[in-house]
């Protein structure tokens, strides 16, 4: 715990009130306020049943169903496999055994765990969130410690409401400046990443600030904060404000009446103070940002798209080096290669990175009145996502271009559930991840923006969205 009376961050403010016990120069015993699970849960359930116990809170777990759910149908029978089938419906027996709160695959309000956390208000500032998947930090947009866990602790903290965990060390990204026309969210954090590279975070706890970070909407933060982990950080936060606030208040499951106001008394008292000290600080200037994509097998290898395909013999460090020249091997890339030549297979426009209605009209906005030259599917991270999207219209702008529209899930992003790029096809992602098979056996995949990947579904190749906008 922080020194009572000294300046504290945001990450020092929320654990302190959650530790229930901490051992000196170990871990604390952590009060978990929110678990959301998924259908991979059945591990967990499988070891409080064997235990015979049952979740001691379940008013404070919520289930949703996404990472192996079809995304082409809302029936366990659409599953691409029988024990994917049978995963769904344990999933359900497993809710309802637990009377865990849930949004079932046929709940219009079903969609991908760290997209329904905002979306319904689960996600709180000043709350303490777990989730058996890594990118949990995404929620830590909205002022909250959120982090991934394993199914056992999973079982822990159903069993206990409680976890143990060492106090991750902090670190301070400062974005200064304003954004240039084209930039969106996923430009910034790819950029972060390349910066620091993608262990750059490792052991820390992320808080992302300044002008930049303070101009993004909700929705844009939450991107940012996804993909916290690519750069081997435990959780990201950035500090609510007004525009928080303003996204949560009348969320099913915020607050409202007298003990909205109370909340909001609270969490305005939750950024960080302004003498706090943060282990490691750097700032790095947001007006020099370009749109982003990368090149290589790790998210770190990214480049702004008026760049070229590195050469590794530049490289000094030989172990770096290396490692560049596997990815371009496996990325079938040769070195100085304008990276605006490089073409596609085809396209997928999801996940929890970018899988919300902002990131699908930033797309359509691209997409309008033009036709995909490559064959891609559009992914809306939840079933509400999907039904704001069909009521402005932008599913039709997907299907006049020629690209598949889906039901939510995380669908291409895990590739676990039957939507997957084939051997050797190069997908254009808005992903969060792009090493080696991530999205099917030897998949090919280059991240980017909703507005870039649509750019390139447009050009069949990397495409540089202004010079598609400025048209």
């Amino acid at each position: 715990m922080s020194e009572p009376g000294h300046p504290r961050t945001l990450y020092d403010k929320i654990w302190d009130r959650h530790v229930v016990e901490a051992r000196e120069n170990g871990p604390s015993l952590l009060y978990i306020d929110r678990n959301i699970i998924h259908e991979g849960s059945f591990h967990a359930f499988a070891d409080l049943k064997r235990r015979g116990l049952k979740p001691s809170r379940p008013d404070q777990t919520f289930g949703v169903p996404d990472h192996y759910v079809p995304t082409h149908g809302r029936r366990p029978e659409d599953a691409p496999t029988d024990e994917i089938a049978r995963m769904i419906r344990m999933f359900d027996e497993n809710m309802r055994w637990g009377n865990v709160p849930h949004f079932a695959l046929t709940d219009r309000r079903q969609g991908i765990v760290h997209i329904i956390g905002p979306e319904q208000g689960i996600t709180l500032p000043g709350l303490t969130i777990v989730c058996s998947d890594s990118h949990t930090s995404t929620q830590g947009a909205l002022g909250a410690i959120a982090f991934g866990i394993g199914q056992s602790e999973s079982a822990h903290v159903m069993a206990t409401q409680t976890l143990w965990q060492v106090k991750p060390k902090t670190f301070r990204i400062t974005v200064t400046g304003r954004r240039a026309p084209g930039v969106e969210a996923k430009d910034v954090i790819l950029t972060i990443i390349r910066t620091i590279g993608a262990g750059g975070a490792s052991g820390h706890a992320v808080e992302y600030a300044g002008e930049l970070i303070r101009s993004l909407s909700v929705e844009e933060r939450l991107t940012v904060c996804n993909m916290s982990i690519e750069a081997g950080a435990r959780s990201g936060l950035i500090a609510p404000d007004d525009t928080t606030f303003a996204y949560l208040h009348g969320r099913p499951y915020a607050p409202a009446g007298a003990a909205w106001d109370a909340a909001l008394r609270d969490w305005r008292a939750l950024p960080s103070d302004e003498d706090a000290r943060f282990d490691r600080e750097i700032t790095i200037d947001g007006s020099a940002i370009e749109p982003t994509v990368t090149w290589g097998t790790s998210p770190e290898d990214a480049l702004p798209i008026s760049g070229r395909v590195p050469d590794p013999a530049a490289i000094r460090d030989a172990q770096k080096r290396g490692t560049a020249e596997r990815a371009l091997e496996y990325m079938g890339l040769v070195p100085g290669t304008p990276l605006s030549e490089i073409a596609i297979d085809r396209v997928f426009i999801g996940s929890c990175t970018n899988g919300r209605i902002e990131d699908l009209r930033a797309a359509a906005a691209v997409l309008k009145g033009r036709t995909s030259a490559v064959p891609g599917i559009v992914v809306p991270g939840s079933g509400l996502v999907k039904r704001d999207a069909e009521a402005e219209g932008l599913d039709l702008i997907f299907k006049e271009a020629g690209l598949d529209w889906r039901d939510a899930g995380c669908s291409m992003c895990s590739a676990i559930n039957g939507d997957t790029v084939g051997p050797g096809e190069r997908c254009a992602s808005t992903s969060n991840r792009n090493f080696v098979g991530r999205q099917g056996p030897r998949a090919r995949t280059h991240l980017m923006s909703p507005a870039m990947a649509a750019a390139a579904a447009v050009t069949g190749r990397l495409t540089d969205v202004r010079r598609l906008v400025e048209a």
